[in-house]
């Protein structure tokens, strides 16, 4: 199967269905003309468990070919993060950028690295699913394409595919020699290199090599000696795929990949200071200084002049994105380990029916060393003379923390056409096991400086031992002799059955329907909160902090059904009803582990999809309503847990996971157009219209006795309501031989988001040009050998936004001692997330 389009901007469909053969080849190579004529080509997508016309397959899909990752320099997927596809949303973890949180249509997860939660967009390497969101920023190996499937995809997919998939297809071997070598540098010191060879076919057998080198130094210098600074990658990559097909009918695809990514989070700055002008004192005197979820009518715990504290010496407030951080801190790169094994076999026993197996075995490994705070976030250092050499006051906050998980699934299928039906059937099997441990050390202590009549002039600033405690025995390398702040251990296994048809009742009308039946089972523990051991505590300690081990099962049964119509060769309209859920789970961040039930969706979609000016110009258009039941929300708590050095309750704050009443609305339009106005030219247009409401959560705190409830709006978090793309993409022939110019360039807007689902607090709004011009296919002897040099720019115009902004700091704390009493002791200011800064760099690619 060939990827034919004519266009390297993103390619967008919402269409209908069509006969396709269940046995063509797969996708291996790059995109190209459909057709000789000329004109937007057609597009291959295996959406359906079958190859199909991506303008006639009824799902609305997005397809990021070989030749746009190119041209838009994505070397990870957190490259997406610009909004090249409006409704794909892509941010990373605060805590390093290995961790991806990807939300389609606004179903976004704000903490899916917990082990017993899930993600709402499954993610796929060649048709298996990866449990976790660790690790998803590894190297790209060789991609054929990466679809974007939007909307539910509960039947075809299972389970956490509320908003949708990403669905990244590899390019396999073609039993022909040939292949390509590139290698590129960049402002940043950073340099990239990569790999990919085909062999010849050799007894039936064809193997392809790829391999992967990216390098960037840290756009954010730690000014700590030795210390590396923010936003540095180091990935490496290499993948095996062998291809036997013994008979005309039966094709089997082994593959092995294994990866290693080093990299330190985006420097986390601090926007402001006390923008809420919290105080001591009746709130009327603060009226913006108002936890959301809590009445308080008193602030108290501020210095003694009344305030919050005052900034460390050295810190800065603002101005823009920064080049060197404020105070140095230590910071290693966190480490991510991937590594899978896929075994895909077809056999097509007859004309009607073809018969599939994928077998994978996929795991990730994580280190996290986390400092990208710093001074900005609690605990906060009110500097006086107490403050020594010998006694220096901690704060920089390090977040360490330690993941192993594993996988196994077995999926099997039957895929096939019998008369005027096309038929998708099959079995799942997914099996989890995930722990994971975590510990927050302070590593930076300030030493007040005095001046001779002993009052406090300046600080200096010294790196102070941590993790000095025991260690546990299972206790990873990140938080090795830390006092541990949470540990945890989960298990999942998944069933499911589930078939699709569809029925072409006349030329012009397709009806399908389809549903999956899924059986969840989930149990895990914690071994550590507070660090007070679970495993070894008292009956009455476990009690205390209200513990139960998770050990839930769920079943659900997701029907989906379409109706397509033809009503040209190049009109066709669709109605779509689908389901979804994602699996409950508990939060391991709460000493009582607590648990939180599935969510279910349901989606209506209506579409239009027309090519016309004789193929030179396509239109796409979908519309949809989806409402979710028991929306899982996190919330920010201070709660009272047993602490296993002073044996009573102490105060920590916590995440909580929980269900929202009532139903969220989550509405939308997207459409998307693509011109072919003359010879080599191709433009482009995205736009995605996003609204989203949560009904009120009710919130309640309950301290000495006393309940208080507040109904509290929650947001969802990384969802624009507007969102816009738009792609030149030109070529000039410039020899005989196929060397051309070719020139592309994108602009990407997304409004401004929450960050955050809790509050209403807003990051920036975006707007990145990324441009790409390359002399191509320069020939470079008689054989096929071709050359082909380009300089790319990525946020072209060096562009600043907060991607990520958080308000929590500035806000009293959650009640500890009082209802009434708003503690401010921890109120410093918003803390945020710059977007990259600009990156460009020339590069090299030899093919043969």
């Amino acid at each position: 199967m060939a990827i034919a389009i004519a266009s390297p901007a993103f390619a967008a469909d919402q269409a209908q269905p069509a006969a396709a053969d269940a046995a063509a080849p797969d996708a291996t190579a790059e995109a190209t003309q459909a057709d000789a004529g000329p004109g937007l080509g057609e597009i291959v997508v295996t959406a359906t468990k079958r190859e199909t016309n991506l303008q006639r397959t009824p799902i609305a899909i997005n397809v990021v070919s070989a030749t746009m990752i190119a041209d838009r320099h994505v070397e990870s997927l957190y490259d997406l993060a610009d909004g090249g596809v409006p409704s794909l949303r892509v941010a990373t973890f605060e805590a390093r950028q290995s961790a991806l949180t990807i939300g389609i249509r606004g179903i976004v997860p704000l903490d899916a690295n917990q082990p017993a939660r899930e993600q709402g967009v499954g993610i796929y390497i060649d048709g298996v699913y990866l449990g976790r969101q660790h690790g998803l920023n590894a190297a790209l190996f060789d991609v054929a394409r990466i679809e974007v499937l939007k909307g539910p995809q509960g039947t075809l997919f299972g389970r956490n595919t509320e908003g949708g998939a990403l669905s990244l297809v590899s390019k396999m071997p073609s039993g022909e020699f040939g292949g390509r070598i590139s290698g590129g540098v960049g402002n940043y010191g950073s340099h990239s290199g990569e790999a990919h060879i085909d062999l010849p076919k050799f007894y039936n057998i064809s193997l392809k090599f790829d391999g992967v080198l990216q390098k960037q130094n840290p756009t954010v210098v730690d000014p700590l000696p030795g210390s590396t600074g923010f936003n540095y990658y180091d990935r490496q990559g290499l993948r095996i795929a062998a291809r036997w097909q013994p008979t005309d009918t039966i094709t089997n695809d082994f593959s092995y990949d294994v990866a290693k990514d080093k990299n330190t989070a985006f420097y986390s700055q601090l926007i402001n200071y006390n923008p809420n002008n919290c105080t001591n004192g009746p709130v009327t005197a603060a009226p913006a200084c108002v936890l959301p979820s809590v009445n308080y009518t008193a602030l108290t715990g501020g210095v003694a002049t009344g305030g919050v504290k005052p900034l460390l010496p050295g810190v800065v407030v603002g101005g823009g994105r920064a080049t060197v951080a404020d105070i140095g801190v230590p910071q290693q790169p966190s480490v991510d380990k991937t590594h899978g094994f896929t075994n895909s076999l077809k056999w097509k026993i007859a004309p009607e029916i073809e018969l599939r197996s994928i077998t994978a075995w996929r795991g990730v490994d994580v280190q996290q060393f986390d400092n990208s705070g710093g001074a900005h976030r609690p605990p906060l250092v009110n500097l006086t003379a107490a403050c020594t050499a010998a006694a220096p006051c901690a704060f920089s906050r390090y977040s360490l923390a330690d993941l192993r998980q594993r996988q196994f699934s077995q999926e099997l299928q039957a895929v096939g056409s019998i008369g005027h039906f096309d038929y998708v059937a099959g079995l799942y099997y997914f099996n989890e096991h995930v722990s994971d441990t975590a510990a927050t050390p302070s590593s930076v202590g300030a030493v007040a400086v005095l001046n001779g009549a002993g009052a406090v002039t300046g600080a200096n600033y010294v790196s102070i031992p941590f993790c000095t405690a025991s260690t546990p025995a299972f206790v990873g390398m990140a938080v090795n002799g830390c006092s541990i702040d949470r540990a945890s251990e989960v298990r999942s296994k998944s069933y499911a059955a589930f078939g699709q048809v569809t029925w072409s009742a006349t030329e012009q009308l397709h009806i399908t329907v389809g549903a999956r039946y899924t059986k969840d089972k989930k149990k895990g523990v914690l071994h550590y909160f507070n660090n007070l051991n679970y495993d070894t505590a008292t009956p009455a300690q476990l009690a205390a902090n209200g513990y139960n081990p998770l050990n839930i099962e769920s079943n659900r049964f997701n029907p989906m059904a379409t109706v397509a119509y033809d009503v040209s060769n190049d009109v066709h309209v669709y109605a779509k009803y689908a389901t979804g859920y994602r699996a409950g789970g508990a939060s391991s961040r709460t000493p009582n582990y607590l648990s939180f039930l599935p969510e279910d969706i349901k989606s209506y979609e209506v579409g239009l999809k027309a090519d016309f000016f004789d193929h030179k110009a396509r239109f796409n258009m979908a519309a949809y309503i989806m409402d979710r039941k028991n929306s899982q929300e996190d919330l920010s708590f201070i709660t009272f847990a047993t602490n296993a050095t002073t044996g009573v309750a102490s105060a920590v704050n916590v995440l909580r996971a929980i269900n929202s009443p009532g139903i969220t609305k989550i509405r939308g339009i997207e459409a998307d157009l693509t011109v072919n106005p003359l010879e080599g030219l191709t433009l482009n247009a995205s736009y995605a219209y996003t609204y989203t409401k949560i009904p009120l959560v009710p919130v309640s705190f309950t301290v000495g006795g006393v309940t208080s409830t507040v109904n509290q709006q929650f947001f969802i978090p990384f969802t624009p309501r507007n969102a816009a793309s738009g792609s030149l993409d030109y070529t000039v022939p410039v020899m005989a031989s196929g060397t051309a110019i070719k020139l592309h360039l994108d602009a990407n807007y997304s409004q401004a988001t929450q960050a955050f689902d809790q509050f209403p607090t807003k990051a920036g709004s975006s707007f990145i040009v990324n441009g790409r011009l390359a002399l191509a296919d320069i020939k470079l002897s008689e054989g096929a050998q071709k050359l082909t040099v380009a300089v790319w720019a990525r946020n072209m115009f060096n562009e600043q936004h907060i991607f990520r902004q958080d308000p929590s700091n500035s806000l009293p704390g959650a009640p500890t001692s009082s209802l009434t009493n708003g503690p401010i002791g921890n109120v410093l200011g918003d803390y945020g997330n710059y977007n990259a800064p600009r990156t460009f760099g020339l590069e090299a690619i030899v093919k043969f």
